[in-house]
């Protein structure tokens, strides 16, 4: 009988073997490791590499949150080769979607160059994906992308804590009202459509410049929150017509005071 242990070595030297890749996109949650599962600690300690993007200077907090983890986290006998590289940027462009597209693939071609130099003959890699995967992030889909390079990727994803939840948790409000649905959207969908039909309550994501002031605000309620789960958290709640101003205001503080802002809020016709 092999136990869970042997079970393991017999996988890693199966995928050694084969040259396959398995890719481990572990969510991380907001910025505060306690919110991190256990599921995604034994994935880290599983990694043969664990990759670590920068994104510059001025957003160094989030990768010396990743070293954080990787501090508390791995365990001294199971030590995984941790490499940093400095992450693509997009480019300014009227066509958004092609600059999304063009920065994935310059994005998969930095992973698989990770992977090639540090895992030659297969293995575990891994990445730690701010929130979850799944919502509002496109490392899935850059992970789509490597197995045009021709080596095998088997992807796994460990879903974290997303800033919606820390969000309404924060706030101690529930995401919609009963019985009714919530529309989860991006600042500059809901400023270039407006308040969509039919739905109470919205919630919106990458907004860089305060879409909410685009929205009539009468009867709106706003829960706001920056930097969530972090020591540097801040929230703000009120009626739209007054607390949106402030908001706006306060965000452009926070943005002068530490170079980059990472906020999300929740909307509720009242």
């Amino acid at each position: 009988m092999i136990d869970a242990s042997g079970r393991n070595r017999q996988t890693r030297h199966l995928l050694t073997r084969m040259a396959m890749i398995e890719l481990a996109l572990i969510g991380i949650g907001t910025g505060n490791p306690d919110h991190v599962t256990l599921a995604a600690v034994r994935a880290l300690n599983d990694a043969d590499l664990i990759l670590l993007p920068r994104k510059g200077d001025s957003k160094a907090d989030l990768v010396d949150l990743r070293r954080l983890l990787c501090e508390r986290l791995l365990e001294s006998d199971r030590p995984a080769r941790i490499v940093e590289f400095d992450l693509p940027t997009r480019q300014d462009s009227s066509d958004y979607l092609k600059a999304v597209e063009e920065w994935h693939s310059a994005i998969a071609a930095v992973w698989g160059d990770m992977v090639d130099t540090h895992l030659p003959d297969g293995g575990r890699a891994a990445l730690m994906i701010w929130g979850d995967p799944s919502l509002y992030d496109s490392s899935l889909r850059i992970a789509d992308r490597l197995s045009e390079r021709g080596k095998p990727v088997e992807v796994r994803v460990i879903p974290g804590i997303t800033s919606l939840q820390v969000l309404t948790a924060e706030h101690r409000v529930p995401l919609n009202t009963i019985a009714e649905p919530v529309l989860i959207t991006t600042g500059r969908r809901l400023r270039e459509r407006g308040w969509p039909a039919d739905v109470p309550s919205v919630a919106v994501m990458l907004d860089g410049g305060s879409a909410f002031s685009s929205v009539p605000p009468k009867d709106i309620y706003i829960w706001w929150g920056a930097y969530l789960g972090m020591d540097k958290q801040c929230l703000m709640a009120g009626w739209l017509s007054e607390t949106g101003p402030q908001i706006t205001q306060r965000r452009a503080e926070l943005r002068q005071e530490f170079g980059w802002i990472m906020d999300i809020y929740l909307l509720a016709k009242q």
